[in-house]
């Protein structure tokens, strides 16, 4: 059993290890200070990644690609609220997620809320969008750009 926890617990740290490295973080609070100290915008990626497609697609074909994880290291801080099948997570990364998922009103995935350091909601993509890397940086510009201009 003992052998069995300390499989689980390396598991799970090079998960969150692994989502450290390429600028996803899980916890929401955190990325709301990051945002405030840095002056950018918090990327939510309402997401099912370990069963559902287009999530995972969108990971691959977008946010993946160099060209948008450059792009997130200038303008947002990143946060993956994941509603897995098999991937383990914490009770308290749980609850945030689903009174994430409640506050925002989303019903499915993927879906991507742009939110300012307060929370307030900046722009929002239900579903997997075509075009890659560029064409996920243009939507995301064109929600600061709306919320600048209000």
């Amino acid at each position: 059993m003992k052998t069995v926890s300390s499989l689980a617990l390396a598991l799970l740290t090079g998960t969150l290890s692994a989502l450290a490295a390429s600028g996803w973080q899980t916890d929401f609070t955190a990325a709301q200070t990051a945002a405030k100290k840095d002056g950018k915008a918090i990327l939510l990626d309402f997401t099912g990644s370990d069963w559902c497609g287009w999530c995972i697609k969108m990971k691959k074909d977008a946010l993946d690609q160099k060209a948008f994880q450059e792009f997130a290291d200038k303008k947002l801080v990143l946060v993956e609220v994941d509603f897995p099948n098999n991937k383990k997570q914490t009770d308290e990364v749980k609850k945030q997620n689903e009174g994430l998922q409640k506050k925002y009103g989303v019903e499915g995935y993927p879906t991507f809320v742009l939110v300012d350091q307060s929370g307030k909601e900046l722009g929002r993509h239900v579903g997997y969008l075509k075009g890659g890397p560029s064409a996920f940086v243009q939507k995301i510009e064109g929600w600061t750009k709306t919320a600048a201009a209000k």
